[in-house]
């Protein structure tokens, strides 16, 4: 196990503040695998800007990573209550999980999770109308516009979804979704089989189909888990003390696959990372579980992770620049120390990468018997890397500039 000392300002949710001027959030997609990269040394507090198609010059041979394979899923539909004012429903249990029953006469029903705008036009018992095939009956009321309803449709779910819905961008992305974020809000590895995500696992959007081609060549293995991110990864952290914050709960899927690869690479002293804070969650929420012990599973976890957490998988992390207050930010602060991290981002913000989902990566590991110096990578399509060089492996890794 592997954690970073902690300290009391470390609880406060107020720590977790940097200043983010409003045009370094990216609006609009870059070029895949087009972002930059920064690099820190941990020990020496030396950083190196870089860019993410060199990524493979910071890891180690036989490196193995994991990734979220879920979906996104167009899931927020525009329909109007039976009086005609508009309505926004968005789904928020993944498809996979809607538990189907017969009504008759071509329809189907189902309960499911949403969130609902405006909430406070949305009464229990109303029926939301979203053409001719699909209806959302509201069954309760919960904090935050998010409802408990029941789906009624005809048809196939989620072809109704697909054809007539709407990608949930996150609400730091100030305009509406078009065709083209079908495209470049998915990753190239999102498998059909696993659509039921209402936002992309974003660390992953930097990787292209040639960069992982080149990857496997030069020995790097890759595995994947299942997370499908619902709205709650947005939601903020309300309580000053962050040890009071509840996390959302969250549907995933380790295979025996994945569990055999990892084991294999730490028996031979390899390093296993995670892309993106989705798998991150996935792994040490799945071992958390089973006292320490990664193993095939299938089912909800509650993962909250800040500084002070012993890491029971992971030897290191790719992810983007986070929001100022998130859980996200406190997980990648449990990595690398929430000082080190914020004085990372502080750099970043001077050299104008651009944040969150669309732009910029960081690499990031944690400490194991064979690493000696801690990396931070970080690169402008929003993502963050921490990685350890192994120099008892005999790894000679030059970094470039």
């Amino acid at each position: 196990m592997y954690s970073i000392k902690q300290s009391e300002a470390d609880f406060l949710l107020s720590s977790y503040r940097y200043e983010l001027p409003p045009e370094r959030i990216a609006q609009h997609p870059g070029e895949r695998g087009a972002s930059r990269l920064l690099v820190l040394d941990r020990e020496t507090g030396k950083r190196i800007h870089s860019h993410f198609s060199h990524l493979l010059e910071y890891l180690p041979k036989g490196t193995l990573l994991i990734a979220n394979n879920s979906r996104v899923v167009p899931a927020r539909m525009i329909g109007q209550r039976p009086s005609g004012g508009k309505m926004e429903f968005l789904l928020l249990t993944p498809m996979p999980l809607l538990e189907q029953h017969g009504e008759g006469d071509g329809w189907h029903c189902a309960e499911a999770d949403g969130l609902i705008k405006p909430a406070k036009n949305a009464r229990i018992g109303d029926h939301l109308v979203f053409g001719d095939d699909l209806r959302v009956e509201v069954l309760a009321k919960g904090e935050f516009g998010r409802h408990r309803v029941r789906l009624h449709w005809t048809g196939d779910i989620r072809a109704l979804f697909e054809s007539r819905g709407h990608l949930p961008l996150p609400p730091y992305i100030k305009r509406e979704d078009t065709k083209d974020d079908r495209g470049t809000y998915q990753t190239v590895y999102a498998r059909d089989d696993k659509a039921g995500s209402v936002a992309a696992p974003t660390a992953g959007l930097h990787f292209t189909p040639e960069l992982r081609a080149q990857m496997a060549s030069e020995g790097v293995e890759w595995a994947e888990v299942t997370l499908h991110v619902g709205y709650g990864t947005f939601s903020p952290v309300r309580c000053e003390d962050i040890r009071e914050h509840v996390m959302h709960e969250e549907f995933v899927e380790v295979p025996q696959a994945t569990v055999d690869a990892i084991g294999k690479a730490k028996a031979e002293g390899r390093p296993v990372i995670a892309v993106g804070t989705t798998s991150a969650r996935t792994l040490e929420g799945v071992a958390g579980a089973h006292g320490g012990e990664l193993t095939a599973h299938q089912g909800w976890i509650n993962c909250f992770i800040w500084p002070g957490y012993r890491f029971h998988v992971l030897d290191g992390l790719i992810t983007n620049f986070h929001l100022p207050e998130s859980t996200l930010l406190m997980l990648v602060s449990a990595l690398t120390g929430r000082e080190r991290m914020l004085e990372t981002y502080t750099e970043a913000v001077k050299m104008e990468y651009r944040f969150y989902l669309l732009e910029d990566q960081q690499p990031v590991t944690r400490e194991a018997r064979m690493w000696e110096a801690l990396f931070l990578i970080l690169a402008i399509a929003a993502a963050l890397v921490v990685l350890r060089l192994a120099k008892k492996a005999g790894l000679d890794i030059m970094p470039c500039g």
